[in-house]
């Protein structure tokens, strides 16, 4: 059975950084499109950037353009979230997905993912 697992997240002040990571255990994704999304206690989940099967084209939310990059390793089957300028509205749950179906172009409808992980916990302060 596949598994998502994502990891990087933690505590940062204002303007820090960090960088999550997503890997796939069980088998790759490498002909799927990945997607972050977040979620915040008492909203519903949001796109935050996501990265074609081939890694060639990235889409992002208006939020993290600018500050976030998204990337692939193919060879390691991980997906990775790089996260700078961090605001405190930046805080929530960030999980990756699998976009269904192979080699399509990234969405940032969330209705379109599945295979999501159990999420890693980014707390930024004021």
């Amino acid at each position: 059975q596949v598994q998502v697992a994502e990891s990087g997240g933690g505590l940062v002040q204002a303007g820090g950084s960090l960088r999550l990571s997503c890997a796939a255990s069980g088998r790759t994704f490498n002909n799927n499109a990945m997607g972050w999304f977040r979620q915040a206690p008492g909203k519903e989940r949001e796109f935050v950037a996501a990265i074609s099967w081939s890694g060639g084209s990235t889409v992002y939310a208006d939020s993290a353009k600018g500050r976030f990059t998204i990337s692939r390793d193919k060879a390691k089957g991980t997906v990775y979230l790089q996260m700078n300028r961090l605001k405190p509205e930046d805080t929530a749950v960030y999980h990756c997905g699998r976009q269904r179906g192979i080699l399509r172009a990234p969405s940032k409808l969330a209705s379109e993912y599945d295979n999501w992980g159990q999420g890693t916990q980014v707390t930024v302060s004021s």
